[in-house]
């Protein structure tokens, strides 16, 4: 007893999922995809924690 309340919550929640427009950013998207991001998160680390971690990164091809 006491489905009737979650089940239709779910069937609320559903159709809204199903009949909503989505105004979706394919190219952001894309790019979450394939790892590529619109700025360099190394510029708001401190140099100190660039030093100790770049023995484990790839070397730069200058």
């Amino acid at each position: 007893m006491g489905r009737g309340r979650a089940k239709a919550k779910q069937t609320k929640v559903a159709r809204d999922l199903k009949y909503r427009t989505h105004e979706t950013d394919f190219g952001a998207l894309a790019n979450e995809l394939h790892g590529q991001t619109g700025k360099d998160d190394t510029d708001q680390l401190e140099p100190d924690e660039l030093d100790k971690w770049s023995d484990y990164s790839e070397p730069s091809r200058d």
